[in-house]
């Protein structure tokens, strides 16, 4: 199933004969195409109903030369303003098999240069209805005092859909009924996720145990079939209740294999139970064998939390969930903290001293940590103390405090860090404490390292050494500007030997680094930190990359080549070359702007260079000189082109403007070309002659083509020719399709139920559409005290076109619709009469206590547009359609205009349907059924009452 939605851009200025560029301006919104649905809604924009799955196609029809480019965009919602997908840039946008998240509104957007772009909007609403759950609840209360109990029993029907659905209730197969059942009570909950209803059974009787559904229903909008559910409700039914073989918590080795089992200890019917992780998805691995999950070989990726959930759609889903957690243990570091109350940055006999160590491990909290002295494990005493979580470091760090420090103090000091009982390899640090082995680090940066130079697209090492202290402690870089990042994505970046390495450099990289000691396997004192700058050298930037010039032969030509940024800003060379050949002129002076200027030649066109260089690299600007004309520029708005020939045969009348003619050489004609597009077999080869007349700018050009053959398809290629030289050809492809012809009136009644609504449109300049419904498709939520149940025939499928007056439509908005323009220049009149009269026949619906007013204008076509109000009805008229007719003389081609127009408030919906106008007068019908006709009334003999009979029951037989 495809849908189509047609957006028409025209142009809001008169094309007079021979002017050809304008811009893409309002727009109107013309539908075709087997769309569910598509009317105004109360937001003032065109929705577009489509059922999920389908294939959805919105077609973007403009107009506007030169040719407009157009633009696809969507948002989700109103209230965005921000694109949340890709641009799409042609005129029909594709999207398969629709989602409901893709329902919004979307966007085209024309543009072609000239003017302002215009831009239209739809909102695609997508259709749907998923398969209802339905959940059962019982409570158990106490009645009278405790001498019985009363159990009621809840049963929650919810589905998701678009539009609202309807519920319906069935024990067995008998429709349950509220007003017919004392023992239930159906009603919507309040603050429920989707729609709700809830069927209430009370005080439990003996034949309420039964199955019972709950079917759902969107009223077949867009063809969807309603979903139901059924539920089995006995006196043994139970929720779910679950336990796991294992504790909260499981703790395991890399290798381990894990098995969690479920086991379900009640419910009825039988719960279903299901695994699920998070975050994200259950291992690759993982194996699922009824109630147990089996888990081999896990890693550290696998921890996370498991969650077992069993469910019988009786009460609440029981769950219980698994934290497994994989032991893991890296990067073992080391700090030695001097006396901190003393400021001191060195060892010092008679000071406190403090020996940390930290393990990044899981689970933090289960790490063990030992330390040594010369080997021998270490106490507490009174100059050793054993701190396992440190509440001054990080937390998980141990730390050794040694008080006031002797020289037995000095030695080398080992942490150890481990997990009890598990096979996870421990890790280790010593740390060597003497008066030679401790001291602070000095940060330096290299001689003419402070500045790195490097040519964009190399490589660049910056480095930053420690040069004395012990231990030397890892250096860790940054960018100075705290919101930049560094190359790797990442805020810090440690090295271990302080050289910091950035492979294929880019100028954004350029800039302030900052490299600082790291405050660990080191002196835990003030950090030590340097910069370095990184200058990145690049190719000077120029402006025009590429220009394509055009100039009159024997005309000055003047070349600039723009410096916008070079790094090294001075420039060491400029050169022009024309043609690969290098221009001989006096030395340029290098802190202006390459300049070149010259007579343009018959012998001097071509492709001009200049190459700009710095010691980082060369660019140029290039330059298409050229006295050949511009392009000719197709023009595709040309109404009716095609005119059907004898033998078969048709023309077609090839439109086009010519880009800057001035800007050349003068114009004196253009050579076509013409060929069949399926055996490129040439048609046509010649030079039109423009006979003197040169091309302006925006004004049409035209030339018949004809002998084109039914129904072929031919490709048309054209080329100015200027009194020196050829432009370029440019193509397009014309198609052979049936001219419209004005239609003829006709006894046929349009009873609107093709979405072509018989060439009826819209009127551009109105405020507002009409919208073509029929009972199935009315919005469920709309006003129930204005507008038809059914067009006038009856039928509920039958089609009608109206006006909805609810918000935000205000008081004296007006909706047209135009009827075809008819062609009254080959039908002649009565003798002695030199005008044709018509029949113009219709039936409306004006029902509801705010009902503005229906006026019918007779629009005549000359050299300006004449409309006359023929027939006007206002206020309320009755809950039943009524039929009005009445005749017409006019001059000229014609066009019946419906305009509605909204009253005070909004109950005030009108409506239209079998619209028909006929060649002659008005067959009389009942006087009091006829309408108030402008201008005078019209007197019918009783005697009609036989034709209008007559006529009736022709119009049965034909529908």
């Amino acid at each position: 199933m495809e849908l189509f939605w047609v957006l028409l851009f025209s142009s809001v200025y008169p094309l007079a004969w021979g002017q050809g560029v304008y811009a893409p301006a309002n727009a109107q919104i013309v539908h075709s195409g087997a769309a569910c649905n598509v009317k105004d809604d109360n937001i003032s924009e065109r929705i577009y109903t489509i059922k999920e799955g389908d294939t959805l196609m919105l077609q973007c029809i403009v107009k506007g030369h030169p040719r407009p480019q157009v633009r696809w965009t969507k948002t989700a919602g109103s209230a965005s303003d921000k694109f949340q997908e890709t641009s799409i840039y042609n005129e029909t946008l594709r999207i398969e098999g629709i989602q409901r998240v893709q329902g919004g509104r979307y966007y085209c957007k024309a543009d072609n240069g000239v003017g302002v772009a215009a831009i239209k909007s739809i909102r695609v609403d997508v259709q749907y209805l998923d398969t209802p759950v339905l959940t059962v609840h019982q409570t158990i209360s106490d009645v009278r005092g405790s001498y019985y109990q009363e159990k009621t029993v809840f049963l929650r029907c919810t589905v998701n859909s678009n539009p609202p659905a309807r519920f319906i209730w069935k024990r067995g197969s008998m429709l349950i009924e509220q007003s017919k059942d004392n023992g239930v009570d159906i009603y919507e909950p309040l603050y429920t996720q989707g729609e709700t209803k809830v069927l209430k059974l009370k005080n439990l009787r003996p034949k309420d145990f039964a199955d019972y559904t709950c079917q759902v229903s969107v009223r077949n909008v867009c063809n969807i079939e309603d979903k139901l559910v059924t539920f089995r409700l006995t006196n043994a039914t139970t929720p779910p209740v679950i336990r796991l073989s294992v504790n909260d918590t499981v703790v395991v080795d890399p290798g381990q294999d894990v098995l969690l089992t479920c086991e379900v200890t009640a419910g009825f019917p039988l719960p279903i139970v299901t695994w699920s992780r998070y975050p994200g998805p259950l291992p690759l691995s993982a194996q699922v064998q009824g109630a147990t999950l089996i888990l081999r070989a896990v890693t550290p990726a696998d921890a996370g939390f498991y969650n077992c959930t069993a469910v019988n759609n009786v009460g609440n889903p029981a769950r219980k969930n698994v934290n497994l957690v994989v032991r893991t243990m890296s990067n073992l570091t080391f700090q030695i903290t001097p006396d901190s109350n003393k400021d001191s940055e060195t060892i010092q006999m008679g000071r406190d001293l403090k020996l940390s160590c930290h393990v990044d491990a899981t689970p933090q909290d289960k790490v063990n940590y030992t330390w040594y002295k010369n080997g021998a494990a270490v106490f507490n005493s009174d100059s050793l103390i054993l701190l396992r979580s440190d509440p001054d470091m990080t937390p998980g760090t141990s730390s050794l405090e040694i008080v006031d420090m002797k020289f037995r103090d000095l030695a080398t000091y080992s942490c150890v860090a481990n997990f009890p009982g598990s096979r996870v390899p421990e890790l280790r640090v010593d740390v060597n404490i003497s008066q030679n082995s401790v001291s602070p680090p000095v940060l330096s940066v290299p001689s003419g390292g402070q500045v790195v130079s490097v040519r964009e697209g190399g490589n660049a090492e910056l480095v930053c050494l420690v040069v004395d202290g012990k231990p030397r402690p890892p250096i860790l870089w940054s960018r100075t500007e705290k919101d930049l990042l560094m190359p790797s994505g990442r805020p810090v970046v440690e090295t271990p030997d302080g050289r910091l390495r950035l492979k294929n450099v880019t100028r954004d990289m350029m800039g302030a680094y900052r490299c600082q000691t790291a405050p660990y396997n080191g002196l835990n004192i003030k950090r030590r930190e340097a910069q370095v700058q990184l200058n990145v050298q690049y190719p000077p930037i120029l402006d025009p990359v590429f220009q394509d010039v055009r100039s009159r032969n024997y005309q000055m030509v003047t070349l600039r080549c723009t410096i916008l940024r070079s790094n090294p800003p001075r420039l060491t060379d400029t050169r022009w070359f024309r043609n690969g050949d290098f221009i001989r002129m006096p030395m340029p002076d290098l802190k202006e702007t390459p300049e070149l200027k010259f007579k343009l030649e018959p012998t001097n066109n071509g492709s001009y260079v200049c190459r700009v260089s710095n010691t980082a690299g060369t660019s140029t600007c290039t330059f298409n000189v050229s006295a050949q004309p511009y392009n000719a520029e197709f023009y595709f708005d040309t109404p009716n082109p095609v005119r059907i020939l004898k033998g078969n045969n048709y023309s077609y009348n090839l439109q086009w403007t010519q880009k800057d003619p001035e800007a050349t050489d003068r114009i004196i004609g253009y050579w076509i070309n013409v060929r069949k597009v399926q055996n490129k077999q040439t048609l046509l080869s010649k030079q039109i002659d423009l006979k003197g007349k040169e091309p302006e700018r925006g004004v049409l050009m035209s030339h018949t083509i004809s002998d084109l053959r039914i129904p072929l398809s031919y490709e048309v290629r054209l080329a100015p020719i200027s009194t020196y030289s050829t432009g370029e050809y440019v193509s397009r492809i014309i198609q052979y399709s049936e001219p419209y012809t004005y239609p003829r009136p006709s006894d046929h009644v349009c009873g609107f139920e093709d979405e072509r609504i018989c060439g009826f449109s819209q009127d551009r300049s109105d405020i507002f559409d009409w919208t073509r419904q029929n009972h199935l498709t009315q919005n469920p939520k709309r006003s129930a005290n204005t507008g038809p149940e059914t067009d006038h025939s009856g039928t509920k499928e039958g089609y009608y076109m109206y006006i909805e007056a609810s918000r935000p439509r205000v008081q004296g908005d007006k909706a047209r619709l135009l009827s075809p323009l008819f062609n009254v220049t080959s039908v002649k009149g009565p003798k002695g009469s030199g005008r044709v009269p018509y029949c113009v026949s219709f039936y409306y619906h004006m029902k509801g206590k705010h009902i503005g007013t229906l006026n019918v204008l007779l629009r005549v076509r000359s050299i300006a547009s004449v409309d006359s109000v023929v027939w006007t009805k206002s206020g309320h008229q009755g809950p039943d359609w009524k039929k009005a007719f009445f005749d017409i003389s006019p001059s000229g081609p014609f066009q019946i205009v419906f305009e509605g127009i909204r009253g005070p408030r909004f109950e005030g919906d009108i409506a239209i349907d079998d619209v028909s106008i006929t060649i002659g007068k008005c067959k009389q019908e009942n006087t009091v059924a006829s309408a108030v006709l402008i201008g005078g009334s019209k007197s019918l003999p009783l005697a009609s009452w036989l034709t209008f009979g007559l006529s009736c029951l022709l119009s049965l037989l034909y529908r």
